[in-house]
């Protein structure tokens, strides 16, 4: 109200922001009642007249029935009063119809301005925010059926892209959710996944981690060429086994015996991918392969596996190292050849049947010498739980790998290789990635299930570096990864510069090495980590699947007032809060609580 105007006189109705109400009584200040019985004390310009009265209370503000449209079609573009519009729509000034004409104005459709000066809009201007409004109005209707939807977990099929949005939250492709907010739930990838399940938008056992982690999830779809046309030592004689676990679709390695001479045979990879081709920048963008329970996707083309693969074709091209070991371990001479291998594959299950046989018990008594060495140097022989996890057909099969002295056998045989390759690169002056591992900060060998969990927590990362270096896990003072250059870039790279040295190409130098390294370590990190999170989601599902399990548990720590359990059948951690306090290496019993799998983690009970 205007400074000029006078005050408005004992029970008149004003206009209070946006609520009406009675004049009381008027003095220095003005003593106003609003609806619901409360009173206020207001400064003079904080209200304005909407009649004067008399107005004895508020309930005589009750609804009017009028024709306030047909008023506007009257007054279409022009300007009246409050009082004015009264009359005409309700053929009355009363308290009650300025009130209701009043409110025709606040509404903003027809008419606009304030009570002394009231403008009829132009039918255009009506038109067009009255489909607005509809338009609004429906909007907000179609919001409120889609959250009751949600709330009875039935999404229908036009609800497609607003879960879209709470999927791309899921994935880790935003950071925020409409939908999720509406619903209550917290704006995290873990509770986009629970609300996704809920209504039944994911299968329970949708595994989210690869897509979240950023890990690829296709096969390179690159030209392969054909393998080269060059010289290569022929050792087809020679009988040659590439040893796996079952179901292995990427033999990249080999054995055979010459003699006191152990062949180590690594899948030629760099006879087909050369340094910056195509294929190589896409390997080097990927870091690795990655391996899932549900599947496999590869860092190269499938074909590239096809026709280097040891013993998916009669006669393999391969990168050989010819390695003779002394009687206290050492290596004595490693030589390399580009060479041809005749190749049978065969299982650890199967040469654990034949280690008492040749050639395999001859390999055994060379490499066995070899892991004295290490052992000697103080390598790390962890004999934690393994376990093999594959989903065929929908069915998640978790298979302990037991501890076989043939997957020793390889795997010491593999270290050879790779010692021997970091020897001979360093002698030519060959740029390569050395592994490097510093040494943990408790430096005893544990024999127990607690120490060994405990010191693989100590171990330092394995570190790619330009410069040579000991690798303390391994017992080795010098080392470099060379036998799995089909699934990891750090060995292909490897390949690649040996390749060169030996024939004769410009070696790439150690700033070139050391940034592409830099580079698929980087993409490796996603690998690793999908890897990691997709194995423990089909563990719980696993066990999710079967809601009474029982099993054994290893107590390997204590954190938090709780204990750190380690499942043997299953090869996981969980915590659990107990009463009483377990020693380390107690083994106790455990029952299945439940699982909570976007969360990743379970709840186990004590049992007895």
């Amino acid at each position: 109200m205007s400074s000029h105007q006078p005050n408005p006189p004992v029970d008149s109705l004003v206009l209070y922001k946006v609520r009406p109400a009675r004049v009381v009584s008027v003095g220095e200040k003005i003593e106003i009642e609003l609806d619901g019985g409360q009173s206020k004390r207001v400064r003079a310009k904080d209200v304005e007249l909407l009649h004067p009265g008399p107005l004895r209370d508020l309930s005589e503000l009750a609804p009017q029935e009028g024709e306030l449209n047909e008023a506007w079609e009257l007054l279409e573009g022009g300007e009246t009063t409050l009082k004015d519009l009264a009359e005409l729509a309700f053929n009355a000034f009363t308290p009650a119809t300025a009130w209701a004409a009043w409110q025709g104005v606040a509404e903003g459709l027809t008419f606009s301005g304030t009570p002394g000066a009231i403008q009829a809009r132009s039918r255009e201007l009506v038109e067009r925010d009255r489909a607005e409004r509809a338009a609004k109005a429906a909007a907000a209707r179609d919001w409120q059926a889609f959250l009751e939807r949600m709330a009875a977990a039935s999404p229908a099929p036009e609800d497609a892209p607003r879960l879209d949005e709470v999927e791309r939250l899921a994935l880790g492709r935003t950071d925020r959710s409409r939908v999720l907010e509406a619903l209550g739930y917290p704006q995290t990838a873990e509770s986009a996944h629970r609300a996704l399940i809920r209504v039944g938008c994911w299968e329970r056992d949708h595994n989210p981690h690869p897509v979240r982690c950023s890990a690829p999830r296709a096969d390179p779809d690159l030209p392969v060429l054909e393998v080269p046309e060059e010289e290569r030592l022929d050792l087809t004689h020679l009988p040659t086994f590439a040893i796996d676990d079952e179901g292995n679709q990427d033999p990249d390695d080999a054995l055979s015996l010459e003699g006191e001479r152990l062949w180590v045979h690594v899948a030629d990879v760099a006879a087909l991918v050369a340094p910056d081709s195509e294929i190589e920048r896409e390997a080097r963008a990927r870091g690795a392969n990655l391996y899932l329970p549900e599947d496999t996707v590869t860092m190269l083309p499938v074909a590239v596996t096809e026709r280097l693969g040891l013993g998916l074709q009669p006669i393999s091209p391969a990168l050989s190292f010819g390695i003779t070991c002394g009687e206290q371990g050492d290596l004595l001479e490693v030589e390399v050849h580009r060479t041809w291998v005749r190749v049978e594959r065969l299982t650890y299950e199967a040469v654990q049947q034949r280690l008492e046989m040749p050639p395999f018990a001859a390999m055994r008594r060379i490499t066995s010498r070899f892991r004295a060495r290490r052992m000697a140097s103080g390598a790390s022989e962890l004999a934690l739980p393994e376990v093999s996890i594959r989903v065929v057909a929908g069915r998640v099969i978790i298979r302990p790998l037991p501890r076989l002295e043939s997957r020793a056998l390889v795997t010491d045989a593999m270290l050879m290789a790779g010692e021997g390759a970091a020897r001979l690169c360093l002698d030519q002056g060959i740029a390569i990635p050395f592994a490097t591992q510093a040494a943990p900060d408790n430096g005893k060998q544990p024999t127990d299930l607690a120490g060994m969990f405990a010191r693989r927590r100590s171990f330092k990362p394995t570190r790619l570096m330009a410069e040579p270096g000991p690798h303390s896990g391994l017992g080795l003072k010098l080392y470099t990864r060379a036998t799995s250059p089909l699934r990891r870039y750090s060995d292909l790279l490897v390949h690649q510069q040996i390749r060169a040295h030996l024939t004769g190409c410009e070696c790439l130098s150690s700033e070139q090495v050391t940034a592409r390294v830099a580079e698929a370590e980087a993409a490796a990190v996603s690998i690793r980590r999908a890897e990691r999170l997709s194995n423990q989601h089909w563990k719980l599902i696993a066990l999710g699947s079967n809601p009474g399990w029982r099993g054994e548990a290893v107590v390997v720590g204590r954190e938090d007032r709780k204990a750190v359990l380690l499942l043997p059948e299953l090869a996981m951690e969980a915590r659990v809060r107990m009463r009483d306090e377990a020693a380390l290496n107690d083994r106790l019993r455990v029952a299945l609580n439940e699982v909570d799998i976007p969360g990743l983690t379970l709840s186990l009970r004590v049992l007895g």
